[in-house]
């Protein structure tokens, strides 16, 4: 009889997590110290921010992002609770530093910027993750942190002079659709669209405002891309696919928005146009949104066959094999 020495597997975990006591107790004294830290330090902007999500439509967005980013963390949890080892990464430590530095600078200069300083403590965070993780946690959180860059809100200068050209394009095309009816006649001065209905002037005139630029549902939608994207396991062209598309199909579901908006406002009644009406219009094309790109990610499944999932068939004879 065949004689197997088996080693006991539960001698050997009993072990290691004997000798992790001591040191997950050091582990658990560096977060809460460098939690400790982090809130001191950037707790000013934090609030800061926070309101601006309260306070601000267009990112109010801001309150979901923190909570995809751990939904994005958990999807990698069975990654992380199988790495043998954790070792601190010290590179984190001379980031975290530079963070500090370059957020104090442009908290005391007179040229710094306060969309700066939200990006210092994402990078904070960053380097906080590094210096207790390494960059085997790095790996696997980097789109996480990351991720928490769409929460930060973008430099109202900056924001105008993205807004405004959007605003611009859906006046334009809403003006053009509204002209193929026979009974309308509009004109476009920038981001106003003047409509003549039956011969007689409608008033006031069709105002494209700076809430309807689509700014918003395109900042909220491609946060959603990207958090799908990285959901769904895909071969990494057709997730940049889906990132991309984020961009365009936002645009277009803007310009339906518009366009809609107009129709009701000459066609049906102006109240249609403003408030609980107006709101709904704009859920509804979010809602339009998310159609359309699972339409393109269903189509680039169904279009492109992975050969790995193809088995071989195998016939057997009497004694011999034929593989097919």
């Amino acid at each position: 009889m065949d004689v197997y020495e088996s080693r006991p597997q539960s001698q050997g975990v009993l072990n290691r997590s004997h000798g992790l006591d001591g040191a997950g107790l050091h582990r658990w004294i560096r977060r809460v110290l460098l939690g400790v830290l982090f809130w001191m330090v950037f707790h000013a902007e934090i609030l800061r921010v926070v309101r601006v999500w309260m306070h601000d439509a267009s990112w109010s967005h801001g309150f979901l992002i923190p909570i995809f980013s751990l939904y994005l963390v958990h999807q990698r949890k069975q990654a992380l609770l199988s790495l043998d080892t954790i070792r601190p990464c010290y590179a984190g430590l001379v980031l975290l530093i530079a963070a500090i530095a370059f957020y104090m600078f442009n908290v005391v200069s007179p040229s710094g910027y306060a969309y700066f300083r939200s990006v210092a403590v994402v990078g904070a965070f960053g380097a906080i993750v590094l210096l207790l993780g390494g960059w085997s946690v790095m790996r696997l959180t980097w789109l996480p942190v990351a991720y928490l860059m769409f929460a930060v809100p973008l430099p109202q200068r900056f924001y105008v002079s993205l807004t405004m050209p959007m605003r611009q394009m859906a006046a334009t095309v809403a003006a053009a659709l509204l002209n193929l009816c026979a009974s309308v006649q509009t004109s476009v001065n920038g981001v106003v669209i003047d409509v003549i209905y039956q011969g007689h002037p409608v008033e006031p005139s069709l105002n494209v405002a700076e809430a309807c630029s689509g700014m918003r549902l395109l900042m909220a939608f491609v946060a959603l891309g990207v958090a799908m994207a990285y959901i769904h396991a895909r071969p990494i062209w057709q997730r940049l696919v889906l990132v991309v598309m984020t961009v365009p199909i936002a645009l277009l579901c803007n310009i339906v928005r518009v366009t809609v908006t107009g129709f009701l406002y000459v066609f049906v009644n102006p109240k249609y146009t403003h408030g609980i009406y107006h709101d709904a219009l704009g859920m509804a094309m979010l809602l339009l949104a998310l159609g359309l790109y699972s339409g393109v990610a269903w189509f680039m499944s169904s279009l492109f066959v992975d050969d790995n999932n193809h088995e071989d068939v195998v016939v057997r004879g009497q004694g011999s094999g034929a593989r097919v």
